[in-house]
């Protein structure tokens, strides 16, 4: 499999609509992997504790928030994601100078869930995420398998009034706040000349690998990858056509418009193939702090054939069992040395009703139109609920508590029916 990745976007007034804050990401993986989408209260532990992640096990907090992630179903941490607090992330593989060929430390799916349990605003996930990094580093593979598929991370981050890229190479990083309109990311350094946070020896680092003169103005994607600048706004990537989107948009970006973003095949944002979007999420956050935030998940591959439903943090939020996969525990293949020598089958409820619907749509146009049309028309009605909710907040929390349940509920009956 060649290297690839996903797209992050977000967007803030005065780009949106109705003050809001809208995040989007496509997952792309491995086109056989599950995504499942799981929520976890919030939690607090004992002193000494600790937390067992994808590969190694670190110091636990004394305070985890309530997450719920879009996450593959053999890791411990995360694709994307969002917290009480409206916090989201979504990360992105990078490459560059640097070799990600490290030994097994903290994936950056880690670092998206423990920066998602850890901080209450966006800025405080970059603190979060950048001390771990320092800490433990980042490194194995990030695919169910012995490939060595290995990569440094960049993080997009938001919160009710601003967002953050976040950049990495190794333990070095570089932050950029993004205070109004819009930002996306992809598989490259985008960070350039302005820097508003970064790892201090970050420069020097350069400097010592020959990297950077120590003179010129510092420029942190031409510095630590192998792309200038203009070769990274010139090249006709997935970030240029995201880019491209989001200014189509621009003043008027929704929900509904993200989605339509994450769904698009000519740009390459929606991908196929031996890596596809095997999830999707956007998320809808007032800038008000009295109004809930609204997270739909697709937890299924492909946006264009998937319906995205809605999870709203409330007190006494339930499991998400239909979009769960199975757990194996200390039996599971990832937690065996050496790793990977079998694949146990992780497919959860949603997935396995999904994957024949798919195959419908694949094989029969009109009966897949009628389907697609079905799942559409499920989805706007169930949007225009939730946008009752951001606009005038939650009544009665305990009828939210099983909602994205039962919008996998509905999902499946339209399959039934169809």
């Amino acid at each position: 499999m060649q290297p690839s990745s996903c797209d992050t976007f977000v967007a803030l007034p005065p780009s949106t609509e109705g003050e809001r804050i809208i995040f989007g990401k496509n997952s792309d993986r491995p086109c056989d992997e599950v995504q499942e989408v799981v929520y976890f209260p919030a939690r607090d532990y004992a002193a000494e504790e600790k937390v067992e992640c994808t590969y190694i096990e670190i110091e636990q907090v004394g305070h985890t928030h309530a997450v719920v992630l879009s996450r593959p179903a053999w890791l411990w941490g995360a694709e994307m994601g969002a917290n009480e607090h409206q916090v989201c992330i979504g990360n992105e593989a990078v490459w560059g100078r640097e070799s990600a060929d490290d030994e097994e430390a903290l994936l950056g799916m880690d670092l998206v869930r423990l920066g998602l349990e850890r901080a209450d605003t966006a800025e405080k996930a970059v603190d979060v995420i950048t001390e771990l990094l320092e800490k433990y580093g980042q490194g194995g593979s990030c695919m169910e398998d012995e490939s060595g598929f290995t990569y440094h991370n960049s993080f997009l981050i938001s919160d009710r009034k601003e967002a953050w890229l976040l950049e990495t190479s190794g333990k070095h990083w570089a932050a950029e706040r993004v205070e109004g309109g819009y930002r996306n990311i992809s598989n490259q350094y985008g960070i350039t000349t302005k820097i508003d946070k970064e790892h201090p020896k970050m420069r020097e680092y350069a400097q010592s690998k020959g990297w950077w003169d120590g003179k010129s103005e510092f420029n942190f994607a031409t510095v630590y990858s192998f792309t200038t600048t203009a070769r990274i706004e010139a090249s006709g990537s997935r970030y240029c056509e995201g880019k491209k989107l989001l200014e189509k948009s621009s003043g008027h970006i929704t929900g509904e418009t993200m989605m339509d973003i994450l769904r698009d095949k000519d740009s390459g944002i929606n991908m196929e193939g031996m890596f596809m979007s095997t999830g999707s999420m956007v998320s809808v956050i007032p800038t008000n702090p009295d109004l809930p935030g609204v997270h739909y998940f697709t937890a299924t591959p492909d946006p264009e054939r998937s319906v995205f439903k809605p999870f709203v943090f409330v007190e006494n939020a339930r499991p998400l069992k239909e979009t769960s996969s199975p757990s194996y525990g200390q039996d599971d293949p990832v937690k065996k040395i050496p790793r990977f020598q079998s694949k146990p089958d992780r497919k959860h409820e949603l997935f396995v009703k999904h994957e024949v619907v798919a195959a419908i749509i694949e094989s029969y146009k009109d009966r897949g139109q009628k389907i697609t049309k079905s799942m559409r028309e499920l989805e706007k009605v169930t949007m225009k609920q939730m946008e009752e909710i951001l606009s005038h907040g939650v009544e009665e929390p305990d009828q939210l508590a099983d909602l994205f349940s039962r919008s996998v509920e509905e999902e499946i009956t339209v399959y039934s029916k169809n």
